[in-house]
């Protein structure tokens, strides 16, 4: 039965077109660069300090800041646009970009040297570091540019191994390093730029000499005036994600920081679903807004959102043993920053569902504005929480702002609904408020449950039976969409449309 089982599914997986094949290891590849690292956490947890481990995030925190002044993320949305409005001269344009961003890297790298004293102390790095990063923010686009042409062709097989590669390379080599230095978080920060060298400087070759161009003023503009628009966006986005580590260190020290590194670490593995969800459904969502059916969208978003739900309510739920098991005893106290970041999980992918109008109609100037507002108000929140309560204030100022951000694009999204889709709004407001009124009851009930483990896993089994005892209801509910289904049809169909999307 097994071989006839792995014979049938290779069946199906060969019959496949090749973009649904690319589509499926794009998605293995996310999962290898995240999985891996969330594997290998336990051991550096332990072969760092607290006060190290917050070094290496807080330096994490600055190069996601400072990649995006830097490079202006060219490797972004205006490449994977590029690569395919300028199909024909694709390597041309291909080996401008990787111009662009080399220019861009030594003008910076030069500014940086003129001043490094003062740069040095601006960022709480040494001077080994900050040229380590320098080095990363280069080597990183340079993989993400031949990353993206890779996935505008569905070219998936080389992607996979030098993604395995380095995501074994990167842990592997950092542990040796550590081992025998004495500054263990330089060490770390090395051992990531040696093997993005090693296995990316390859990539820029070869893209080089397909292109022959280093420079290309056309397209040197087109990329310019397409992302420095941008930054706004992108810096907000980063911000909100990675000043409060900072701003941890800065105001209490870096083992608080260390400790809420590993805390948001945790809760954002929740990502990988929102990633993956998002994946799927959202060529779908922009068909439909294409043809102006968007009321199709919500049988299957709210579906996705209690998904979501779920899965960060047991995160939450077994916050004390994913901590004892990723880190030592020190970092215990990270249990009770994992429950606000982990609903903020939640509202990251409420306003992605909801910006996705925005970004169809390119109306971006809304996601700019958003993403501007969030990053400030969390900036100013975490200022005054944190110096009041602690850090553990600063995972409820990032759940603060990820509610208003979602409740912000909402409003943007009805406005974009009122101009370009005859005024028909996609999602009933009732609905989304009552999922996630009840997401975050449940956050908090779990949360209380910390302080007695027999109580957390009463009440842990007591939410699996409730959803047991309503599975009748959500299909009931599912059946406004498939009348003429049963129950069981009702779920391969639900399955058929997900895998569909």
């Amino acid at each position: 039965m097994y071989i006839h089982l792995k014979m049938s599914l290779l069946k199906k997986y060969r019959s496949l077109p090749v973009q649904a094949k690319a589509s499926i290891w794009f998605l293995i590849c996310a999962f290898l660069q995240k999985g891996i690292s969330v594997l290998t956490t336990p051991i550096f947890t332990r072969l760092l300090t607290a006060a190290e481990y917050g070094q290496f995030n807080v330096f994490n925190s600055w190069l996601s800041i400072l990649q995006i002044f830097i490079s202006l993320n060219l490797s972004f949305g205006v490449y994977a646009q590029g690569l395919v409005k300028f199909s024909e001269d694709r390597y041309v344009f291909s080996s401008s970009m990787q111009g662009l961003s080399s220019i861009l890297s030594v003008f910076w790298t030069i500014i940086y040297i003129l001043f490094h004293n003062q740069w040095n102390e601006l960022f709480g790095l040494n001077t080994l570091q900050m040229l380590s990063m320098l080095i990363l923010i280069w080597t990183t686009q340079i993989f993400n540019f031949w990353a993206a042409e890779q996935r505008v062709l569905y070219k998936y097989k080389k992607l996979v191994i030098l993604t395995l590669i380095v995501s074994i390379a990167k842990p592997v080599l950092g542990i040796l390093f550590i081992e025998v230095a004495t500054d263990k978080v330089t060490a770390r920060i090395i051992s990531l730029m040696l093997v993005e060298v090693v296995c990316f400087l390859g990539l820029f070759i070869s893209q080089m000499r397909r292109g022959h161009t280093f420079f290309n003023k056309a397209y040197w503009k087109y990329a310019l005036l397409f992302n420095i628009p941008l930054v706004p966006h992108y810096l907000s986005q980063t911000v909100l994600n990675s000043a409060d580590r900072i701003m941890i260190s800065n105001m209490i020290s870096d083992n608080a920081a260390g400790i809420y590194s590993l805390a948001y670490s945790l809760a954002l593995i929740m990502t990988l679903f929102n990633t993956s969800l998002m994946q799927t459904i959202s060529p779908w969502m922009f068909q439909k807004i294409k043809e102006k059916r968007v009321n199709d969208i919500s049988s299957i978003a709210y579906i996705t959102l209690i998904v979501i739900a779920g899965a960060n309510l047991l995160l939450i739920a077994l916050a004390p043993e994913a901590v004892a098991f990723f880190a030592p005893e020190e970092y215990y106290d990270a249990i009770w920053v994992i429950p606000p970041v982990a609903m903020s999980v939640f509202f990251m992918y409420c306003y992605d569902l909801f910006a996705k109008f925005a970004f169809y109609y390119d109306k971006t100037v809304f996601v700019m504005i958003g993403s501007v507002i969030g990053a400030i108000l969390n900036i100013v929140l975490n200022y005054i929480f944190i110096g009041m309560f602690g850090y553990r204030a600063a995972g409820y100022t990032t759940l603060v702002c990820y509610i208003i951000f979602s409740i912000g694009h909402y409003i943007f999204m009805n406005i974009v609904c009122d101009k370009c889709c005859d005024g028909i709004h996609p999602y009933n407001i009732k609905i989304i408020l009552g999922i996630s009124s009840i997401f975050i009851v449940c956050g908090f009930a779990l949360l209380f449950t910390y302080y007695n483990r027999w109580l957390r896993y009463s009440v842990l089994v007591g939410f699996v039976a409730i959803g047991l005892l309503f599975r009748k209801k959500v299909i009931k509910y599912c059946k406004k969409y498939y009348p003429e289904l049963s129950d069981r049809a009702i779920i391969q169909t639900l399955y058929k449309d997900m895998s569909e999307m």
